[in-house]
């Protein structure tokens, strides 16, 4: 269908008079009749009552009044909308999976808010990306990391544990209690070494890959473990104690590439999150 033949119909629609809509559309008054007959034909419904006055507006004339103006609306906009398109800065953005939500939602947040046109992607940790939200062990050596906040290590238990009403425990009261091991965790690895130094050990019941995983086996009652409070911030049934010893904590941030032009989406987020952990370390 002929768009125009919709807009003259609007017009006299509107005006209720031809004569008028022929002016307001700078054609001229056969121009338009011709063209209302034509919709009418396509139709098969007629749409005005001629008479010398103007025109009446029949059901069917009530009736395609709002989709032709919604359609034309739509039409008009399509320019503005693929302007829009052109106009956004597509990233590609992984996550580490076990990491403080809270965070992550603030450092998205101040992306959309410092990026209006920003269209956000995010993928698994390990899938092709942009840039990674991910912990600082994982940077390789052709990234940067920016970091962005930390997360330190407790220990986490079910509130019946002996240990539960400690404020602080001592790594030598960890001796041969149930202990659930996340392998690639140094906090672990840490707390076991020290415990051997003294000729001590934990009695390592299960091992798990992630750290979410860790928590649901600490939630069954299998054994206590040392957990990140970012992974922490949803466990209410569980108590948490800080170890007391040296301080065991986490560093999360962006790794991005160091070697290649990086995109306008890209630099802008490193723009905006450098300031963002600027204002973070700031008192």
């Amino acid at each position: 269908m002929d768009l125009r033949l919709l807009r003259f119909f609007v017009a006299v629609y509107e005006e209720k008079n031809i004569t008028l809509a022929a002016e307001r559309c700078f054609v001229s008054q056969p121009s338009i009749s011709n063209a209302i007959k034509q919709l009418e034909a396509e139709l098969n419904t007629p749409l005005f009552v001629r008479h010398k006055k103007g025109v009446d507006l029949t059901d069917e004339a009530h009736y395609l009044y709002p989709l032709a103006i919604r359609l034309l609306g739509d039409i008009n906009r399509l320019p503005q909308l693929f302007q829009q398109r052109t106009e956004c800065l597509p990233l590609k953005l992984a996550n580490f999976p076990d990491l403080s939500q809270s965070q992550l939602a603030g450092v998205l947040a101040q992306l959309k808010q410092q990026i209006p046109n920003l269209l956000l992607e995010m993928v698994d940790h390990d899938a092709p990306a942009d840039a990674r939200l991910t912990l600082d062990m994982f940077k390789a050596e052709d990234e940067i990391f920016l970091p962005l906040w930390d997360e330190d290590y407790v220990l986490c238990m079910p509130p019946e544990h002996p240990l539960a009403s400690m404020e602080k425990v001592p790594p030598e009261q960890l001796h041969q209690h149930d202990f659930i091991e996340c392998p690639p965790c140094e906090a672990h690895q840490q707390t076991i070494g020290l415990l051997a130094c003294d000729g001590l050990a934990v009695n390592l019941v299960a091992k798990a890959e992630h750290k979410t995983q860790v928590m649901h086996l600490v939630q069954a009652g299998l054994g206590i473990s040392f957990l990140p409070t970012g992974v922490l911030e949803t466990a209410n049934q569980l108590v948490t104690v800080p170890l007391d010893g040296p301080r065991m904590f986490r560093r999360l941030g962006l790794c991005y590439p160091s070697n290649k032009t990086l995109n306008p989406a890209l630099t802008a987020a490193v723009k905006v999150l450098s300031q963002y952990a600027v204002e973070k370390r700031s008192p």
